[in-house]
């Protein structure tokens, strides 16, 4: 792009584009003082794949409005780029879709594991307590199944 002769607006914006995607930033060399406590700073990270195909979609639309924008390689021509995008954001809303149906089949084991009454862990305890009581705590019996571990999810 630098190549082109782009205003440098345009050529900061596409670096900072470029910057996010990659996850580059810059940090601040602020040195901390001694005795004081480093500033607490928050994340501005926008690394998910659903945000680096967002930006990057950001940056082709960028592209596509720059005439002078005319690369001879076949790889970064902008509809080899626009298709490579549109098989990103597929891809990523595949995902998405299986993320959400694993974390509903993940509620529904936890329902069947942790149910108060008919639950594995409180089924487990009831038959720990009934070899107990069946055999003694110091049977082999109840050794046995005394030393299989459930615990209960907080």
């Amino acid at each position: 792009m630098e190549i082109v002769g782009l205003p440098q607006g345009t050529l900061n914006q596409a670096r900072s584009l470029t910057q996010t995607i990659q996850g580059s930033s810059r940090k601040s060399k602020t040195p901390v003082e001694e005795g004081k406590e480093a500033p607490k700073t928050s994340s501005t990270s926008r690394q998910s794949f659903t945000s680096k195909t967002e930006n990057f979609g950001l940056l082709l639309q960028m592209l596509s409005t720059l005439p002078a924008y005319t690369p001879n390689e076949d790889n970064i021509k902008l509809q080899n780029l626009s298709t490579y995008h549109d098989s990103l954001k597929a891809a990523t809303l595949a995902v998405d879709q299986t993320e959400s149906e694993l974390n509903t089949r993940i509620i529904e084991r936890d329902r069947i594991l942790y149910a108060e009454e008919t639950g594995v862990y409180a089924i487990s305890l009831k038959i720990k307590k009934y070899v107990k009581s069946l055999y003694g705590a110091t049977s082999p019996e109840y050794t046995t199944v005394s030393a299989i571990e459930f615990t209960k999810r907080k």
